[in-house]
């Protein structure tokens, strides 16, 4: 049962990223992250991480990805024009690069995965001291530094959407 569980949230999540890369409206993209994030919170609990499944879902999917919404719709972004593709260098070296990278993907789990069964994760790998321990001091520097970034991009954005916002009231 915990397979078949973990098969649907790894395919969902699968899926769902994938319509986070490919669909043009960004509000939509949006959406289906939120569900590629709780997804990933599922498989976390399945792991025996529940503490890191409830980060996942109020951080990234509560916190990080409301203001990404948020953003677009301040911005007032609109669907991505379809042009057709020229089939330049770019499109021919991802047809080239796209196989490679999976099958060096592929071999990367088969080394890792292939012949040795995996050991469970024990509560000392997953537990919350050890998670703030390395948050904390590892890692300090890391994490806020991504917060000073996520809120240079809001005030960037901020500022753009109001610059254009004047302009277009110029123009009236």
């Amino acid at each position: 049962m915990e397979i078949l569980v973990f098969g649907l949230f790894a395919g969902l999540a699968l899926v769902s990223s994938l319509v986070v890369v490919v669909h043009r409206n960004p509000v939509y993209a949006t959406l289906s992250l939120v569900v590629t994030l709780v997804s990933v919170a599922a498989l976390f609990l399945l792991l025996g991480a529940p503490f890191l499944a409830a980060l996942q879902i109020l951080i990234y999917t509560g916190a990080i990805v409301v203001l990404f919404l948020f953003v677009i719709m301040l911005l007032n972004v609109q669907s991505e024009s379809h042009d057709e593709p020229s089939r330049g260098p770019q499109y021919w070296t991802t047809l080239i690069a796209a196989p490679l990278f999976a099958g060096l993907m592929a071999a990367m789990f088969w080394r890792a995965y292939g012949s040795a069964r995996q050991e469970a994760l024990s509560p000392e790998q997953v537990s919350l001291t050890a998670l703030a321990r390395q948050l904390f001091s590892e890692h300090m520097l890391a994490f806020q530094l991504i917060g000073l970034l996520l809120l240079a991009a809001v005030i960037a954005a901020t500022v753009l959407a109001r610059r254009a916002s004047r302009e277009e009231q110029e123009e009236k």
